[in-house]
């Protein structure tokens, strides 16, 4: 037996979704810039798609653009945001994903832009007072970047209020929804965001697909330079299968939203449950029993020579879970998250990340081998 304990790093395309996409394959051969027949049928299926995002957030179509997923997302918002908004200055945290870290290291050492970080609690809070008192105390042109869930910890940020914090201050705000999207709701009239992305492969769609929204009053240049796709926002041939799995997937996520946290949640806290029954001297990371997302525990475990091999032996007894983020290098590079707000814990942590197709049979049998690797 196998158990998929590692949602937060990506999802298993959902059986819909690869029908959708083998069927598109067969069904629209043609590229969606043509004007021929079979083009403007490519065409067609594409914007379908991009009005089925647009319904979902409650944005415009003319909002939505299509990416290769997250990395790219945040990248051509945080470099375009500098280069053609006039921003010099970016706050953010130092518990982002490293697409948005290593793009403000880059930012930084290559353009001389002037970079904060905001203080958190140990669990992973931003400190909003902290957070006004940057945005009141100069007058550059200034960008929020802050993630709504973060991806280690589960950590959830108040998206309407830092969003309007940055409107009160005249600040542009970016967001990475990553790990939210699909499984809470976002209503882009109501919350005052500039920029947000998404990644369809965390919600049960394909790999290597996303999309950036970028508010209408904000106008940038394309990240990809070399055609007039994305109505010259995104240069190259657009992923229609890629484009239409997600629309699907994202559809399916919301038409099943409270029925998915209900047993996504009903897991986590049984999961903890058993956890505490077998285990003493845990510490959970973030803030899973108050504003933190559903789908993600974060615990450590005390240091013991067992417990340092503990990744490696889990997979071994067929278990796939994470120690950090599923885009650091190596078999376990440790967590710039925790580094950040625990400040180098020699305790074991393992990330177990859930979704609508676990069970409770895999919680105990991932119990079972914990006990059998750790005793």
């Amino acid at each position: 037996m196998r158990v998929y304990f590692d949602n937060a790093a990506t999802t298993a395309p959902d059986e819909a979704v690869i029908e959708v996409m083998v069927d598109a394959m067969r069904r629209f051969p043609g590229n969606p810039s043509s004007i021929h027949k079979e083009g403007r049928t490519a065409r067609a299926a594409v914007e379908g798609a991009r009005k089925t995002v647009a319904r979902l957030l409650k944005a415009s179509i003319g909002e939505i653009f299509f990416t290769s997923g997250g990395t790219e997302s945040s990248n051509m918002i945080l470099k375009r945001a500098m280069q053609d908004l006039g921003v010099q200055r970016i706050i953010s945290s130092k518990t982002e994903h490293h697409c948005v870290l290593h793009t403000l290291d880059a930012l930084q050492r290559e353009h001389g832009i002037e970079v904060e970080y905001v203080v958190q609690t140990e669990d992973g809070h931003i400190v909003l007072a902290d957070l006004e008192h940057k945005l009141k105390r100069t007058g550059l042109k200034t960008l929020v970047s802050l993630m709504h869930a973060n991806n280690e910890i589960g950590t959830l940020l108040d998206l309407q209020a830092v969003g309007e914090l940055c409107q009160a201050n005249g600040a542009l705000f970016h967001t990475d929804t990553v790990q939210t999207i699909g499984f809470y709701p976002i209503d882009l009239t109501q919350t005052p965001v500039s920029f947000l992305v998404g990644s369809a492969h965390k919600f049960h769609g394909p790999r290597g697909i996303g999309f950036v929204y970028i508010n209408a009053n904000n106008h940038i240049h394309p990240f990809i330079d070399g055609g007039a796709q994305e109505r010259n926002m995104r240069g190259g041939t657009e992923n229609l299968a890629g484009i239409l799995g997600l629309a699907k997937a994202m559809e399916m996520a919301y038409g099943q939203l409270e029925e998915g946290k209900q047993h996504i949640d009903s897991l986590k806290n049984y999961f903890i449950e058993q956890l505490k029954a077998n285990f003493g001297d845990l510490e959970f990371n973030g803030d899973p029993f108050g504003q933190g997302h559903y789908k993600i525990v974060s615990v450590s475990f005390p240091p013991s020579a067992r417990a340092e091999l503990l990744l490696l032996n889990l997979d071994i007894a067929g278990v796939a879970v994470s120690g950090g983020s599923a885009c650091s290098s190596g078999a376990d590079a440790g967590s710039h998250v925790l580094d950040a707000l625990r400040n180098g814990s020699p305790r074991k942590t393992i990330r177990f990340s859930f979704s609508r197709y676990n069970t409770r049979e895999e919680v105990d049998f991932v119990i079972k081998q914990l006990v059998e690797i750790l005793y």
